[in-house]
């Protein structure tokens, strides 16, 4: 392999280590029958939350703070990376009786 190879080869495994920590996880989170399951749950940041609506309507993952917005159509899933640490609790915009809290640890 060329110098200059192995030095484009390194910086690159470097650089997608950055981007995901080896130690992330996907969490689930489960909105069925007007629950938000678990109703709370601890995270790190970097992890990936999954979030599943198993119910045949429209849900909304929105935390208070604005720091997301998941929407959700009937029997459908989407995800999001956890960016930053701290407390958040969250709500559907539709159903504003699901509540949750998602904590974010560093």
């Amino acid at each position: 392999m060329m110098p200059g190879r192995l030095a484009s080869t390194a910086l690159a495994v470097v650089f997608v280590t950055m981007i995901v920590p080896a130690d992330a996880a996907t969490i689930e989170i489960t909105m069925e029958d007007l629950v938000i399951s678990p109703a709370e749950i601890s995270a790190k940041v970097g992890d990936t939350i999954r979030w599943v609506n198993k119910d045949v309507f429209a849900h909304t993952a929105t935390a208070r703070n604005g720091d997301f917005d998941v929407m959700l159509p009937p029997k459908k899933s989407a995800t999001s990376v956890l960016k930053k640490a701290g407390t958040v609790e969250y709500y559907c915009r539709y159903h504003p009786n699901m509540k949750a809290t998602l904590k974010i640890e560093p």
